[in-house]
């Protein structure tokens, strides 16, 4: 019996140490090519999936039901030979406590994703080097996924995941390919990621920590008290727009939660929606339609 036991731990213990941060899908639609059965799109599909699940990303170790939930959806636009355009758009999710629910963290359309690749050929990272641009974009977010996630469990959690990101930019940025570098527009890659790591931005992540864990996460116990505190955690987002009318960063957060704040503010609890309205409308107006919705 000691024998069967011992076999089954150091199984279990094997399984544990093996799962790795992230659980995610890839899709790749191709109809815009006039192609989209071609084997080669499913064979990136599939060795997208690989990469992105079995890379150890981080030193860390993730039980299986830790892994974070993210979904890649690829829009090949055209190719010819082994080159590629394509938009991606990523999403990512973290479950709330005493919850079925997950709440989205991160919701980024890229469209400046033009990438080589060979049927079959290995797909690995290398943080020193530019092997790809297919590799180092598909990081990129790999890394911003880990730092919003880690952000929303602990002040400044992210921080590290956000840095590897930074050296992912800076060693991609003499590539050629776009989305690395300052003169790539004002939704790129580089921009998002300098607004991660910049001290002008820096109350960002302590909203996500208190709308996360000190709002979301304690709905179970208090909705009033958490519907409170994501409101503090808003009212910190208006001062970085106070400072940096309509910047990047905002406009992507507001495009993966416009939806949960509508939700979690048309029901529960009564609370002091007021100076909330008004400020979601001041940073995010394109969501006014979300806004509107919130009443009681």
């Amino acid at each position: 019996m000691s024998k069967y036991i011992l076999i089954v731990s150091f199984l279990f213990a094997s399984f544990i140490s093996s799962a790795q941060e992230l659980n995610c899908t890839v899709s790749i639609n191709a109809d815009q090519t006039g192609q989209q059965n071609l084997q080669v799109f499913r064979t990136l599909e599939s060795q997208l999936i690989d990469f992105i699940n079995t890379t150890n990303w981080t030193n860390k170790t993730y039980k299986n039901q830790e892994r974070i939930d993210c979904n890649m959806s690829i829009i090949i636009t055209d190719f010819e030979s082994n080159l590629f355009s394509a938009t991606i758009q990523i999403q990512a999710s973290r479950p709330i406590y005493s919850s079925t629910y997950a709440s989205p963290i991160y919701n980024y359309n890229d469209k400046q994703f033009n990438f080589s690749y060979s049927e079959f050929e290995p797909l690995n990272f290398n943080i020193n080097t530019f092997d790809s641009n297919l590799i180092s974009v598909i990081a990129f977010h790999v890394y911003t996924i880990l730092g919003l996630d880690a952000d929303t469990f602990e002040l400044n959690g992210g921080e590290e995941y956000f840095d590897t990101a930074k050296q992912i930019v800076n060693t991609a940025a003499s590539s050629g390919s776009a989305g690395w570098k300052s003169s790539d527009g004002n939704q790129s890659r580089f921009r998002y990621n300098d607004a991660l790591v910049s001290q002008v931005y820096k109350e960002f992540h302590t909203a996500m920590y208190e709308y996360h864990r000190q709002g979301l996460d304690l709905m179970s116990q208090s909705q009033k008290d958490a519907k409170n505190n994501i409101i503090n955690a808003i009212g910190i987002l208006k001062g970085i727009n106070d400072r940096r009318p309509n910047s990047y960063l905002l406009r992507t957060f507001f495009d993966a939660k416009a939806d949960e704040i509508q939700s979690i503010f048309t029901g529960g609890p009564n609370v002091n929606i007021t100076d909330l309205v008004n400020n979601l409308n001041r940073m995010a107006p394109t969501k006014r339609d979300n806004w509107s919705k919130i009443q009681f």
